[in-house]
């Protein structure tokens, strides 16, 4: 049996037509762990640093306040999860968003929770 279900799309604007055809236990175990690494403090402020301009460790621990080892071990957490993915620059390496999925679940997060407060939110 399969579903389908109506999803607003808020960076376009319109709607998407999803196939909610049923998943397996795997699917969901998966999206619940990605959910989980998005969900820690840190992992999320790199997340949304890199959403504009990709990001270099060194920009990154001075922007946020951490250990150089402490970002360097949460973008790899990042990486193997395939929402960041790192590009060589000369001896520097920047990472930036994945794709266009992760960027849009991180920015309708930021709508859903300035809509929510009535864009009093500090994000």
């Amino acid at each position: 049996m399969t579903f389908k279900t109506i999803l607003p799309n808020l960076q376009l604007n319109t709607y998407l037509t999803v196939d909610m055809k049923p998943h397996s236990e795997k699917t969901f175990a998966t999206i619940a762990d990605i959910l989980r690494i998005m969900g820690e403090p840190n992992r999320l402020k790199l997340l949304l640093s890199c959403l504009e301009n990709p990001q270099s460790v060194g920009g990154l621990a001075d922007q946020l306040g951490l250990s150089v080892p402490l970002v360097s071990h949460h973008l790899r957490i990042l990486r193997s999860a395939r929402l960041l993915y790192a590009k060589r620059e000369g001896k520097q390496v920047f990472y930036e968003i994945d794709d266009e999925h992760v960027r849009c679940i991180l920015i309708d997060m930021i709508s859903h929770f300035t809509e929510e407060r009535g864009n009093n939110g500090d994000l």
